[in-house]
């Protein structure tokens, strides 16, 4: 049995790649994309607001030189993923990478959580997951090969008060990524999820600045620190890149240690 694989770095090399990273107008997102478009993808920055997206598009491309799009559909809604996706399909071609990368965050006890939250959460972090990689796996399966990255959290696998909602989505998306893999690997493509730790960005600026909780992130973490969204570049380029074509269904944690230990 012979097959060819590239040999060291050039596997990590993604130029000629065009990937679509949602959510990706700040925070661990943004990070995603310029790290594949430092890789060598051309990258199509997504987020909600259309001037934020084409503004980090453009950032991103001065950064690393790559070739960069911009794009603002609502993930949350089937209709507006299928049209989004068959825009850039038409424009650019069949996405090589997609990074489910969209997700909010509701805090409150579970007796006081409220409908409109669980149905917000449901939507954002999981829905929107099954509607792009539904979408984006039809191109992918006929051209027989294709990366679905998933991001998860440490709350996939733990779980702390006020946050079961959240929890719940991020669990199910392990189980998500395990199933596209059993149903996509037989056509080429790659289906995994990278799980962050807490890490400093936009919307937990609130948590890393008040330093009861800091001090507790610090403490619980073997790293005895907060993440940075740079920390995060090295799984994606891996799961993004030919490095990781017999690597199916996996969560990669990336969180100082923090699920490794008690």
């Amino acid at each position: 049995m012979s097959f060819d694989a590239p040999a060291g770095l050039s596997a990590f090399d993604l130029t000629g790649k065009l990937a679509l990273v949602t959510g990706s107008s700040q925070g661990i997102g943004r990070a995603l994309a310029e790290g594949l478009a430092d890789a060598g993808a051309t990258v199509i920055v997504h987020g909600r607001d259309a001037a934020k997206a084409a503004r980090t598009a453009a950032e991103v491309a001065s950064a690393t030189g790559a070739v960069t799009h911009s794009r603002t559909f609502d993930v949350t809604e089937a209709a507006a993923v299928d049209a989004g996706i068959a825009g850039i399909e038409r424009e650019l071609g069949v996405p090589d990478i997609l990074v489910n990368n969209a997700g909010v965050q509701r805090r409150a006890p579970i007796a006081e959580f409220t409908d409109d939250d669980w149905d917000e959460l449901l939507r954002t972090n999981l829905s929107s997951v099954f509607y792009l990689s539904r979408r984006v796996s039809r191109g992918m399966i006929a051209r027989g090969s294709g990366k679905l990255i998933q991001i998860g959290s440490v709350q996939s696998q733990l779980a702390r008060p006020s946050i079961a909602p959240y929890s719940a989505t991020k669990g199910a998306i392990v189980m998500f990524t395990k199933g596209l893999c059993a149903d996509l690997a037989g056509s080429g493509i790659q289906a995994n999820a990278i799980a962050p730790g807490y890490f400093a960005t936009e919307l937990t600026n609130a948590l890393v600045e008040d330093e009861d909780f800091s001090a507790w992130v610090r403490g619980r973490t073997p790293a005895a620190r907060w993440g940075d969204v740079r920390d995060l570049v090295g799984a994606a380029v891996f799961l993004a890149s030919s490095a990781s074509d017999f690597v199916n269904g996996q969560t990669l944690f990336v969180d100082g240690g923090m699920t490794a230990v008690v």
